[in-house]
């Protein structure tokens, strides 16, 4: 591995989003159909799962309308954002380890099942993935990260892990 360069432009778009639903605020529609068109976004479209189920589910949660219909991966991806609205704290918590994930100490000890030496690690809001793998792209579902709120550490992991330690661990399965 030579290069690992870190993608988390869409969890900082939601952020905003987030924030101005907790606040009350309406997003405006483009700003939401950007989200959905992001490149980003489409490496976890399906047929079940696409760019209409982003726009409908986010307009929804800005509309403060429940969610009517929609496939199980919609409904959840519904559930997901809501949760991020209901406390800012544990949300930024969530964020603040992708911000400050600084993996060039680890480069030369990783080695992967696949040929590529330079990979892209993207967060971004999933359905019920913990991670996919597309080319050289490792997308990881930000909605997987946890945060210990109630155990009183605020211990940020992933996949039961320690978050860098898993997050490696999703790497080396690339």
């Amino acid at each position: 591995m030579k290069k690992i360069k870190i993608n988390n432009e869409v969890v900082e778009m939601m952020l905003f989003f987030w924030t101005s639903v907790s606040e009350r605020e309406k997003v405006a529609e483009p700003y939401i159909i950007s989200i959905a068109d992001r490149d980003e976004m489409n490496l976890i479209y399906d047929e079940e799962f696409n760019h209409e189920s982003v726009r409908r589910v986010l307009s929804a949660i800005s509309n403060r309308e429940v969610l009517n219909g929609g496939s199980a991966r919609e409904r959840k991806f519904w559930n997901n954002n809501m949760w991020m609205t209901e406390d800012l704290g544990v949300t930024q918590a969530m964020v603040d380890p992708i911000k400050q994930l600084n993996l060039e100490g680890e480069i030369e000890n990783i080695t992967t099942k696949s040929a590529y030496d330079e990979v892209e690690l993207i967060f971004i809001p999933g359905t019920s993935e913990l991670a996919s793998y597309k080319g050289n792209k490792i997308i990881v579902n930000f909605f997987k990260i946890s945060v210990d709120v109630f155990g009183g550490t605020g211990e940020v992991t992933i996949n039961g892990k320690p978050f860098k330690e898993g997050i490696l661990e999703i790497i080396k399965e690339a």
